[in-house]
């Protein structure tokens, strides 16, 4: 059996007792944005099935989606096969890891993109709050993504109980 996991940062108020997902989903509305972590394995469902689609629906927004992967180079042969648009997609990858946490928080504040990816390290919860405020002075969405192997080893055990399993199984 596999597991995913997901982890989202909302801010305590009353607005956040509201399904988070769709808010986000339509931030043309004037809503707010949201930040949510997304761990997955390499190849797995969860990107295929979950993450791709609804890049491929903010594709079709004006705003611009934006990859933060410090030190990964994204593969334009990736995205044609995906049928994401290269013209919609801007990648920031020769920051440092340190500096990714703040690019991320400037490019949820602009406003300029529909969804944030960002591969960042491990963050304090203040650093989450920050991001989180962001994408709502943005109306945007952002994933943090967190591949498995960084997700267990690196992650203190408060915040992995803090960690929401969705299970799947593989249909052949």
């Amino acid at each position: 059996m596999r597991q995913q996991s997901t982890r989202e940062y909302l801010p305590a108020t009353s607005a956040s007792a509201s399904p988070a997902l769709p808010r986000a989903a339509h931030s043309q509305t004037g809503t707010t944005g949201m930040v949510s972590e997304l761990v997955y394995r390499n190849n797995d469902m969860i990107l295929t099935h979950i993450l791709l689609p609804l890049l491929r629906q903010f594709a079709g927004e004006p705003r611009w989606l934006l990859w933060l992967s410090p030190g990964e180079k994204l593969s334009r042969r990736w995205l044609a096969q995906n049928q994401l648009p290269r013209d919609k997609i801007m990648q920031l990858s020769r920051i440092p890891a340190i500096n990714s946490v703040d690019a991320m928080e400037k490019a949820l504040t602009s406003g300029n993109f529909g969804v944030v990816l960002g591969w960042l390290p491990v963050l304090t919860e203040q650093e989450n709050y920050r991001l989180q405020q962001a994408a709502q002075r943005g109306s945007c969405l952002g994933f943090i993504m967190r591949p498995q192997e960084w997700h267990h080893d690196n992650a203190p055990v408060a915040r992995q109980l803090n960690t929401v399993q969705i299970h799947s199984f593989s249909y052949h």
